[in-house]
């Protein structure tokens, strides 16, 4: 029987670092590097997520429609009961827009000013819609950030914040 989620065998296939069990991935999530990414224990990942680069999850995570994690060589770290609502980016790795540098995968290496800094979601962290997170943010445990907020520095513990 077919579903919108891959079965426990296909996961297998896919190639991941490891996974745990009762993950429901979408058939409609894109999936770029996948020996680099660790998923947890009663983890859903929905339909037209992107996952890229080193990502680990831990245990009942939620990521929503939409939602992206380019995790790049540093990686981002979602720890247990964390969740990302629809249309969320969380970034581990970044051009640099100074204007210093050129931003574009086709431009030779040597004129881009790419960077990349861990991103850590510490436990029962949640991400309003549409939030996007940057390099080298640590959201500590219990925060919840409001949707459409960009998220450019680390947040306290058990804090609730919204806005840029």
């Amino acid at each position: 029987m077919s579903t919108s989620f891959y079965s426990e065998e296909e996961l297998q296939k896919i190639g991941f670092k490891q996974v745990g069990k009762n993950v429901l991935l979408s058939r409609n999530t894109c999936i770029y590097g996948a020996a680099d990414m660790v998923i947890g224990n009663n983890v859903r990942i929905d339909d037209f997520c992107v996952l890229s680069g080193k990502i680990v999850l831990g245990d009942y995570i939620h990521i929503a429609v939409y939602s992206a994690i380019f995790g790049g060589e540093a990686g981002v770290f979602m720890h247990d009961y964390t969740c990302l609502s629809s249309r969320c980016i969380v970034y581990a790795k970044s051009d640099d827009y100074s204007g210093n540098y050129m931003t574009n995968p086709m431009i030779d290496e040597e004129f881009l000013g790419v960077y990349s800094k861990k991103v850590e979601l510490k436990k029962h962290v949640l991400l309003g819609s549409g939030t996007t997170v940057l390099p080298g943010v640590i959201i500590e445990e219990g925060s919840a950030v409001g949707s459409m907020s960009l998220v450019n520095k680390s947040l306290d513990a058990w804090g609730i914040y919204a806005g840029v």
